[in-house]
């Protein structure tokens, strides 16, 4: 028997190292599908401070990219509890989860904040747990601003932007979601609102209220069956 080379890691060797530097396993009994987790900040241009949990742009994006062009991999399931971050990375992870033809389902679990709440609805289907929360606020900046009336014309366009990205993903309408995100006296100093699961589903921003097994068997209801048909059955 031939010894195998000292540099070929084992399956689970791939597998640990997938999971510490990107944040993904690819999993499955009845069919392959990549599980990508979306946790602590999303992180933009500018590197976050190491002790930060972070979901970094450059690795999931050729990620996406890589899994709807794989003919082994029959869908992705995205696990959320993120805090938000960069709003344009965010986004960008957003619209390439929703230009996917392979099913897609996602999960919140412990929070989907602000950018979040894209990444949450981008999926074909979306489920959040009972205890879960998900926040829903105005565009912000850190940092120097110019009190200036382009500054504001640009924080208006990039939050019309991620509106008409929610809205046009979920079955919440415009007007109830811009009532939302400018509440006041629901969050202490801060302007928004923070809705938990149940109350997500209702809203219509999330489909359904459920968990892990529960996202799994939608997964493989829409992997095995047509796409018309299997958005029925996961909303059963």
């Amino acid at each position: 028997m031939e010894e195998k080379e000292k540099n070929c890691p084992e399956p689970e060797e791939k597998d640990g190292e997938n999971i510490r530097d990107a944040g993904s396993v690819v999993t499955g009994s009845k069919h392959l599908v990549h599980c990508l987790t979306v946790i602590g900040q999303i992180e933009g241009h500018y590197s976050l401070p190491p002790q930060n949990k972070t979901t970094k742009y450059e690795h999931v994006i050729p990620q996406l990219a890589a899994i709807e062009e794989s003919e082994e991999i029959k869908g992705l399931l995205i696990l959320l509890n993120t805090v938000g971050g960069d709003v344009e990375a965010g986004l960008a992870i957003a619209e390439l989860i929703a230009g996917m033809k392979k099913p897609t389902v996602s999960v919140v679990l412990g929070g989907g904040h602000s950018i979040g709440v894209p990444l949450a609805v981008s999926a074909k289907e979306s489920f959040i747990v009972p205890s879960a929360t998900m926040t829903i606020h105005p565009v912000r900046m850190n940092g120097l601003v110019l009190g200036v009336p382009q500054s504001f014309s640009y924080f208006e366009k990039m939050q019309e932007r991620i509106t008409r990205f929610v809205t046009g993903n979920s079955r919440i309408t415009p007007e109830r979601f811009t009532q939302l995100m400018m509440a006041t006296g629901e969050l202490a100093m801060d302007v928004g609102t923070s809705i938990d699961g149940e109350t997500a589903v209702e809203e219509g921003l999330i489909d359904h209220l459920g968990g892990l097994s529960d996202a799994f068997s939608c997964l493989y209801r829409m992997i095995d069956g047509t796409e018309g048909e299997e958005a029925e059955k996961c909303r059963s």
